[in-house]
């Protein structure tokens, strides 16, 4: 019997999302500290583009495991040929739904949408 992945512990998940978080917040008042506090735009670009690079390395990291489980265990066929879907298998399937659950990538794509807009019209109202 393989070995079932295990979702990362809830810390790791939230310290990611926080990381996430701040960077695309960082991200997107460059151009108000750009204005505000110029001396502060390489430190917190910086900040950004290292955050991001550890967060989208998890993020990578998280949906290879989950591919890599559908593949090497042939979850697909089997669900879509109507084959018989074993115990283990339940599990791989258990472990992909669980992680997509405990996931908090939703929550960081609507921040980030938001932080977008509201970078938008800040940049506009001050540069004016």
């Amino acid at each position: 019997m393989k070995p079932k992945p295990e979702t990362f512990p809830k810390p790791a998940i939230f310290f990611t999302f926080i990381i996430g978080v701040l960077c695309a917040a960082g991200f997107r008042s460059l151009t108000i500290i750009d204005v505000l506090y110029p001396h502060l735009v390489r430190p917190v670009w910086y900040f950004a583009v290292i955050g991001y690079i550890y967060f989208f390395a998890y993020r990578y990291h998280i949906a290879n495991k989950r591919k890599k489980v559908i593949t090497e265990n042939d979850l697909l066929s089997k669900l879509r040929q109507d084959k018989e879907i074993t115990k283990e298998d339940k599990e791989f399937i258990s472990y992909i739904l669980a992680s997509l659950i405990r996931s908090k990538e939703s929550i960081n794509y609507f921040f980030i949408f938001i932080m977008s807009i509201v970078a938008i019209l800040l940049d506009i109202f001050i540069s004016k």
